[in-house]
């Protein structure tokens, strides 16, 4: 957790890990996997696939490239030994849109409301994801003011690069410093606001989990200035 001295105007949500538990999506892909596996026994090279993909952009995240939205599926075709095409795919199918009918069920409790008390008391609301996150943050029932992608073509960095933060905020029309990031990971997260120079707080999973949304603002207006926008 940073504190700040500014008063706090928006807040920006990570995604993953942040606005739904990844433990109970991680069971329930586990699931599918297997049934899927039991159905296509030649197609388990492609849970292979998935974890080099997300090895590989892990061990790239600080490579000032660009082009991040192609470049991540040449860097899991490296990793895996297979087509660059391929590794699109079952990154698309399995990252990008099988988890999207189980994002409900695994959303934490509260959220919803909690975006909905923000937008009653004047704070603006922001998602940024190191991943795809417009087609995710609809299926969780969210109406953020902006939703803001590392893969977008302005941001093109991965976290803990700064850049897609200052886009958001920009997007906001919010100061840096006025700007509240809400995230779940401090080397990815936490590191990302502390470059950018914004405030941000590191949710613990536990807590959160049975949260209600009356719960989850209070426990960010006693640590931050969060005042009408």
């Amino acid at each position: 957790m940073h504190r700040h001295s500014d008063a706090v105007r928006a807040v920006i949500f990570d995604l993953d890990g942040t606005l739904y538990d990844p433990r109970k999506m991680r069971r329930l892909m586990i699931l599918e996997m297997a049934r899927f596996a039991i159905g296509h026994p030649g197609r388990l090279g492609d849970i292979k696939v998935l974890q080099d993909f997300r090895r590989a952009r892990e061990r790239n995240a600080l490579s000032a490239v660009s082009d991040i939205e192609n470049r991540q599926y040449s860097w899991g075709a490296r990793s895996s030994g297979v087509p660059e095409d391929r590794v699109r795919r079952i990154i698309e199918d399995w990252m990008l849109n099988r988890p999207l009918r189980h994002l409900p069920s695994c959303r934490y409790a509260g959220i919803v409301k909690l975006f909905g008390r923000l937008k009653e008391i004047g704070i603006r609301t922001g998602v940024f994801s190191d991943y795809a996150a417009r087609k995710k943050t609809e299926a969780l029932g969210l109406v953020p003011d902006v939703i803001v992608s590392a893969t977008d073509a302005e941001v093109d960095r991965l976290k803990p690069d700064p850049r897609g933060l200052l886009v958001a905020a920009g997007k906001l029309e919010t100061p840096v410093g006025e700007c509240l990031f809400v995230g779940d990971r401090d080397d990815k997260d936490g590191e990302c606001a502390r470059r950018a120079g914004m405030p941000y707080f590191i949710m613990e999973r536990k807590r959160w989990k049975r949260s209600s949304e009356s719960d989850l603002l209070t426990e960010l207006t006693e640590r931050f200035r969060i005042c009408n926008g």
